[in-house]
Parts: C-alpha cells; structure tokens; sequence
C-alpha cells in the first residue's frame, strides 16, 4: 500500500489542521462460463483448512536447514498456523544488517505445487507484513476487528505464498541505511535474497509470479524484469505479475492530479463538498489543462503517445490532488484516502495505521502487533528494531517520483511491457473507492504504454466481472444470525475486465486501495487467473 505515496510533507500539516521449466504463455480471449470449473478447482474450503496439523512430518519444507525459521504460533492469533516460516534471509552473507524479513506459507489444502507467489506492500517504505496480516494471509486481523479469523480467502489456497519486507531499510530491516537510488538496484538486491531463501528451502525449477500493490506498481515489473534479465530458469523461472492500484506512469501528473476531479465528481456524495467548491475544482479542472488532457488521451484506441504533462506551478491552483486530500480531512476528519466510503469512528487497527492517521486504540497497548517483544520471539525478528508499518525509509537518492529519491524511469516506459510480452500473463487492477492512486490515472497509463506492437488497449473495458460464487467468510455468521441465504449466489457484478495482449485489466466495484482486504472473493479470481487456473475472471 502506498501509506507514504505523496505525502511525506502533507503529513505535518495534516496532523496541524486536526491538531528451470519453461512457460507457455497462452491468450485467455475466449469467452467461456467458467463458473463451475472454478468452483470445483479454485474455491476455498473448510476441508482445506482443517487439514491444517501440527503434526511437522507433513511439512514440505522444514528441514534441518529451515527448521530456524519455523513458527509453532503466534501470541493472540488462536489459529493453528501449520507449516509457516519467517525471519531474516541475507541479500549479502558478508554484511549481517543487509537482510530481509518474510514470512513463507506453503499451499494448504490441496495437492502441492511447483510455484511460489511473492507479495509486496508498497509506500515507498511500507511492511508486506500488512498484506500478510491484512490482505492476503491465511488470517486476518484486519481494521475494527477485536481479534484475527480465518481468512476463507487465502491465497495459500491456492499456491505457496512468500511475503518480503521490500526494499532493504523497511520493516525489520529498518536498522540498514538505504543507499539505493533507482529501481534497479534494489530489484538486484531482491533477486540475490531470492536465490538465497530458495537455496535455504530446497526450491528450484518453481514457476514464479511476482503480485503487490501502490508503490509496488514499480517495485513488481521492476523485480520481475531482473528476473528475465537473469535468464535462470532454475531460480527465476517468471511466469506472471499482479498488480493492484499502482504507480506505473507519471505519479504526480497523470495518476493524481489529472483524475481527481472526475474521481470527486463520480463519487460526490461521500466528499460532501458544497456547491462552490465543486464549481472551484470544475474551473481548476478546466484552467488547468486536465480536461483537455483526459479528453485527448483516454480514448479508444489510444490517440497518440502522451507528452510529459507539465501543468501551472502549485501556485496556480493546479496541485488538486492534495487540495481535494485536506479539505476531505476537514469535513470527515476519519477520511480514509484507501477507502473513500469508511466514515468515522477511526477503526481500530493492531498495526497502527487505521488510515494515514497513525492510531493505536489504547487496548492494543504500546506496541503494533508486530512490534511487541513475545511476537518478534515467534517469528524470529530482530529485538533490537522497533517496527512499524511504514517508517519512510527505501531510496537514497533526490528526485523521482514524489520526490522519493527513486530515479528510474516510469515501468510503461520500458519493463513492464518487456514483462507482459515474456509472459502475456499480467493483470493490473484499480479500485473504484480508492483515491490514494484514483482508476482513470491508471487507465491513462496503459493508455500510453506499448506493447505487443500497439498502443494501448483498442476497445474500451466494458465486459462485466460476474461474482456466482457465495460468501464463505461469513456464511456462518448468516446462519447464526437469521439471514441463511439470504446473500444469494453471488454477489453480482463486482467489476469490469478487459484482455488484449498478454495484459488483464479489472476494476474493482467497491474497493478500495487494498483490493484483498476489501474484496476477497474478486481478488481470490485475479490471482486465480494470474496462476492459469481460470481463463475468464
């Protein structure tokens, strides 16, 4: 997630205004119903999660050599959490302070499998322990929640997961002091960890697909450009990205200010801005060249490459983006960026950072979950490291995006269409809540991006995301309640996708920035096709 994404000076004034196997890639264009075939081979169940054991004879990967590794459970979290490993894995045996945190699950309950799924949180400097624990896990203890369930959801269901603290002075690797200045260099730091960690767990051959959200949106098609830069199938045998609302184009143009007044516009009611201001950000919208922009570049087929958009200094009214931010922090002071429909009260949430306010509710204690001594023993971090979600820490340099210190080019420039042509298995999705990274500045940028030999996607996304499957999460819940049945099928229509080229486009109907933690049951769909186990979401 992009907890930092624009905001490292914003934050001061807000806080003041509230006081070696080859891979076939293969184009999944034809329309078929898949409901059934996915139902029978995707689907989370319960048989799968009771299957779960403490009994380590049937653990694929615990060795003498992993055994250090092994988490028996975690404080708070009454679920067994069979086969789970984590701790720090050198990128550089020689130098002890540079080393990454991950947490690795292994596929439950179904046959094992040859591939491994890394997550990434974005920020820059934001902990994937967050997806793990919040997002994509095999439990959630996600905002508001008194304590951490199940995720029926899991993406352990269907492939081995591994979660990395990403890049080197994030999270518990927060002691190291960045010196990173462009993508590249920590994608090579990615890549020696990677080798290291599958040399420890006796990993080769594996397919591997490369999945993250925000800032990730560099981070993914960066890393996996590396891997096909290595040319090492036994290692870095890639075979598909994921991302979710990400930062692939001009960060402080087109993917921010430029959407943000039809973002506002189109969901009106949850701003509540009254009609002057409305009027004030049409004119702006006007004044400064960002309607003339949308309307020249987001059509279909793609008009034309588009020019770096260098509008009016902040001076003349043109920083939209961060105007919109603070006067929604000044009617909703529980305004979530992440999820424009959350209202107050502030939710709970045991890491901390319930929105970009940083707030602990006073049961959780001193310390975020992953902050308290008795769980940094389970799950071997560093006692030494003070964690947090985000501490701001990943580039060295001066400029970038944002002013991140991240000097590489933007990923449509160049990697991430290298990406989608080596594996034509690559999906990037938007949530239609999320305001932080808003889906037409991500539209804009596949709209200026080539690949496969043409610009853009010709047709306009329009084929409807059509969720049969019922509700696990809290189908008990229903019963108990009185409501049995009473969520139907399915929950309908959830999105809109779009194939062309080797790339999957999905927006995501009521979600927010982090698409796992909002919407499971579509997002379960996007990674199932990400693996090849679907063809249609």
């Amino acid at each position: 997630m992009a907890r930092q994404l624009l905001l490292p000076a914003l934050c001061a004034a807000l806080f003041s205004l509230l006081n070696c196997v080859g891979v076939e890639g293969k184009l999944y264009s034809n329309h078929v119903d898949q409901t059934e075939r996915f139902a029978k081979r995707t689907q989370p169940t319960r048989r799968g999660i009771e299957s779960r054991t403490t009994n380590t004879s049937s653990f694929r990967y615990l060795t003498d050599a992993t055994s250090e590794y092994r988490v028996a459970s975690l404080p708070d979290i009454d679920i067994d959490v069979g086969e789970l490993y984590s701790g720090m894995m050198p990128v550089d045996e020689s130098d002890p302070d540079s080393a990454m945190f991950f947490f690795f699950e292994p596929r439950i309950g179904g046959d094992p499998v040859d591939e491994i799924t890394i997550w990434l949180n974005g920020g820059p400097g934001c902990s994937s322990l967050e997806g793990f624990l919040q997002e994509t896990g095999t439990f959630i203890w996600s905002w508001g929640m008194a304590n951490a369930q199940q995720n029926m959801y899991a993406w352990a269901n269907l492939t081995n997961m591994l979660w990395v603290e990403y890049p080197l002075g994030v999270g518990f690797s927060a002691n190291y002091t960045p010196v990173a200045t462009s993508e590249e260099e920590i994608a090579a730091d990615f890549l020696k960890f990677f080798k290291n960690f599958q040399t420890k767990f006796g990993i080769k051959n594996y397919k591997i697909f490369v999945t993250g959200e925000s800032y990730a949106g560099r981070y993914v098609p960066y890393i996996a450009d590396a891997m096909i830069e290595a040319n090492d199938p036994c290692y870095y045998n890639l075979s598909g990205i994921l991302i979710y609302d990400p930062t692939i184009g001009q960060l402080d143009r087109q993917e921010t200010a430029i959407p943000i007044v039809p973002f506002v516009e189109d969901h009106a009611k949850f701003f509540n801005f009254n009609k002057t201001y409305m009027d004030h950000l049409s004119y702006a919208y006007e004044s400064c060249g960002y309607r003339n922009y949308t309307d020249t570049y987001l059509t279909y087929p793609a008009s034309g490459v588009q020019p770096s958009f260098e509008p009016n200094t902040t001076a003349d009214g043109c920083d939209l983006w961060n105007e919109v931010y603070k006067e929604a922090y000044r009617i909703n002071p529980c305004f979530n960026v992440y999820e424009i429909s959350l209202m107050c009260p502030l939710p709970s949430d045991p890491l901390g950072f319930p929105s970009d306010l940083v707030y602990l509710y006073p049961a959780f204690g001193d310390y975020a979950y992953f902050d308290r001594p008795d769980v940094k023993a389970a799950i071997h971090a560093p006692e030494s490291v003070t964690w947090s979600e985000c501490n701001g820490l990943a580039f060295n340099g001066s400029g970038g995006p944002a002013g991140y210190g991240d000097l590489s080019a933007d990923p449509l420039q160049h990697v991430l269409p290298r990406v989608i042509e080596t594996t034509n298995r690559v999906l990037i999705a938007g949530g239609d809540y999320d305001m932080e990274l808003p889906v037409v500045g991500t539209l804009l940028g596949i709209q200026n991006m080539t690949w496969n030999g043409a610009l853009g996607f010709v047709a306009r996304p329009s084929k409807p995301i059509d969720i049969k499957l019922p509700d696990l999460q809290y189908a008990q819940v229903y019963v108990d309640s009185g409501f049995e049945g009473w969520d139907g099928p399915g929950q309908g229509i959830m999105g809109v996708q779009h194939y062309e080229r080797g790339l999957m486009w999905a927006e995501t109907y009521q979600s927010g920035h982090m698409q796992p933690q909002f919407q499971p049951r579509t997002t379960y769909r996007h990674l199932s096709w990400v693996l090849g186990r679907i063809e249609v979401l």
